[in-house]
């Protein structure tokens, strides 16, 4: 274990989920499931179709209630009544589709629903100036080459993914949930997605990566989350498994590990 691993290990968790369950009428989504994650600290969620981690992500985004169980946030206890009370406590998610305007700039995104403005007599106005250099600053943080006056829809996978994330450093997030952001993009926005996690991992941002692509999951992660049938049947380190026994975890090869 590396100086880095021991000192996350040592952490507070940003967030601890006890006991968490989830029942749809008579179908039962979750079954008690327990999970915590450290600053800067990422950790994969996979399981099949099926198997819960959407549920768990709404429920850690304010989306739905727990049926049972508690979520912890900083050491103390929270109800999300709904998603902005969850980002209000610091917890971001970049969804799939990313929820990006495409006809606008990449700054204008970063701010969507945060706009700065400046006074010019009795009048408000975009204040485009600030918003660009503050954008600037924070696709540097992340190393991104993308620049803030580009239109989204003339931009990579990466370079959108890298707009999403610029919007969550704005928020001065503690917890980003990443759902399947290599999904559907090539091999060299694939590792330019990864690196922009390695950034938030050394910021000290704690990221759950929930993904299908093993490669990603071990090239990235501290830890890997297996979710089958609404259980949790794996909490491991990812130098302790391996990609085949996750899959076995996954299929039900293998029950628990």
């Amino acid at each position: 274990m590396s100086a880095a691993d021991a000192a996350r290990a040592e952490s507070a968790p940003v967030l601890e989920l006890r006991g968490i369950g989830k029942e749809f009428g008579a179908i039962r989504a979750l079954s008690d499931v327990d999970m915590s994650i450290a600053p800067g600290e990422v950790v994969g969620l996979m399981g099949d179709n099926g198997a819960g981690k959407s549920t768990l992500v709404k429920i850690m985004a304010g989306n739905f209630h727990p049926t049972h169980g508690t979520i912890t946030l900083d050491g103390r206890e929270h109800r999300f009544d709904r998603p902005l009370d969850a980002r209000a406590a610091g917890i971001e998610v970049v969804y799939q589709d990313l929820a990006l305007a495409d006809n606008v700039s990449a700054a204008a995104n970063v701010f969507l629903g945060r706009e700065l403005t400046r006074r010019v007599g009795p009048f408000r106005f975009l204040d485009h100036r600030a918003m660009n250099a503050r954008a600037l600053e924070l696709f540097g943080e992340l190393k991104s080459e993308t620049r803030p006056r580009d239109l989204v829809r003339s931009m990579s996978g990466g370079q959108r993914q890298a707009v999403a994330i610029a919007r969550t450093r704005l928020a001065k997030a503690k917890l980003i949930l990443m759902d399947e952001p290599t999904a559907a993009i090539s091999v060299r926005q694939v590792a330019e997605v990864l690196d922009l996690i390695r950034r938030l991992r050394d910021s000290g941002v704690a990221v759950i990566l929930i993904s299908h692509r093993m490669p990603d999951v071990f090239s990235v992660c501290d830890r890997v989350v297996v979710l089958r049938r609404g259980t949790k049947c794996a909490d491991k380190r990812v130098d302790r498994s391996s990609p085949e026994e996750v899959t076995a975890l996954i299929t039900g090869a293998k029950e628990f590990a």
